[in-house]
């Protein structure tokens, strides 16, 4: 690693502050699980001259839920998320998507923000400067998206424009089907983005000198349930190739509310709407939810090494449907 300045700030304004003096060479470093990789390997566009440490950050390790749902402060660990009694009981698909996530080693240091935050793990954008030269692309700034025509496996089978590298964060997937948000602040003051609009192709909806500060969760649907599905190649420790988070109300048999959000099949956790739209008002019978997995996945365009994960994104949200109906009483 190249050297760099490290420095302690006792507060949100202190460190956006910080991001704002050094633009474009500072890094915000908390948990660190990837962005000390990321410096190893030498993959941004510009080595950062400062890091800017908030794990010591008073006050923004907090949970909390009151009338207007779920707040969970940037810096909470993803397993003290995991095993919460509340987010457990109340937000099934959050604490089982912190609990999937890697290690329990890196459990405990990741944070919820770094999760939302993290670089992508395409392994074009991440081949290490050391071996070889950089490769660039669009993300970096400059050039194609090279895994068009190389090796695409793990790459998107929706939404890809430019740079077709999946969205890694599993708990952007528990997010979008409890349709959460999230806070941030900036030189500029506070903003809220919905967890829907936070990742595009080339990277998130964050600003310069901008940081993450809490997730919020609205209240849930009353009689909801959910459930959280993740297929991996090396269970539990890798990142997933398909995901699948659901929530479900049952009424009197009818389904009234269904929410599908997909990972690692775009850019970003990717509601499946036209299947939601779908099963509303419907008997959830075996032939009606084969018929939304089947819709879940219409209009995949797979590139050229990707096609099986259309199959492992409608077998998911087929077994997750079944689950979270079937714990309706």
């Amino acid at each position: 690693m190249k050297p760099f300045r490290h420095i302690n700030v006792p507060g949100v304004a202190e460190a956006v502050d910080y991001l704002n003096k050094f633009p474009g060479s500072s890094r915000l470093i908390a948990g660190g699980t990837d962005l000390l990789g990321v410096l190893k390997d030498d993959i941004l566009p510009a080595y950062p001259e400062l890091l800017i440490n908030i794990k010591a950050i008073p006050g923004l390790d907090y949970l909390r839920e009151d009338e207007n749902g779920l707040s969970i402060g940037a810096l909470v660990k993803l397993a003290f998320l995991a095993r919460s009694p509340l987010v457990r009981e109340k937000y099934k698909v959050l604490a089982d998507a912190a609990r999937s996530v890697g290690t329990p080693q890196l459990r405990n240091m990741a944070t919820v923000g770094g999760n939302l935050g993290q670089e992508t793990r395409c392994w074009y954008y991440r081949y290490p400067h050391g071996i070889g030269g950089r490769i660039q692309c669009q993300r970096k700034g400059s050039g194609p998206c090279l895994a068009v025509g190389g090796d695409n496996r793990y790459h998107v089978i929706m939404g890809g424009k430019g740079c077709f590298a999946a969205c890694p964060s599993d708990l952007a997937t528990a997010l979008a089907a409890l349709e959460g948000s999230i806070k941030t602040e900036g030189a500029g003051g506070g903003r809220i983005i919905s967890i829907g609009e936070f990742f595009h192709p080339l990277g998130n909806a964050l600003k310069a000198g901008e940081m993450i500060v809490e997730l919020q969760v609205p209240p849930l649907p009353a009689g909801s349930r959910q459930h959280w599905l993740k297929y991996t190649l090396r269970e539990p420790v890798d990142f997933a190739v398909v995901s699948v988070a659901v929530l479900t109300v049952l009424e009197a048999g009818i389904c009234r509310e269904a929410r599908i959000a997909l990972g690692a099949v775009a850019p970003g956790p990717l509601r499946a709407l036209q299947a939601e739209q779908f099963l509303k008002g419907k008997e959830p019978i075996p032939e009606v939810l084969q018929e939304a997995a089947v819709l879940a996945v219409q209009g995949a365009k797979p590139l050229s090494k990707n096609g099986y994960k259309v199959e492992i994104a409608r077998v998911l949200v087929l077994r997750a449907l079944e689950a979270s109906f079937a714990g309706h009483k």
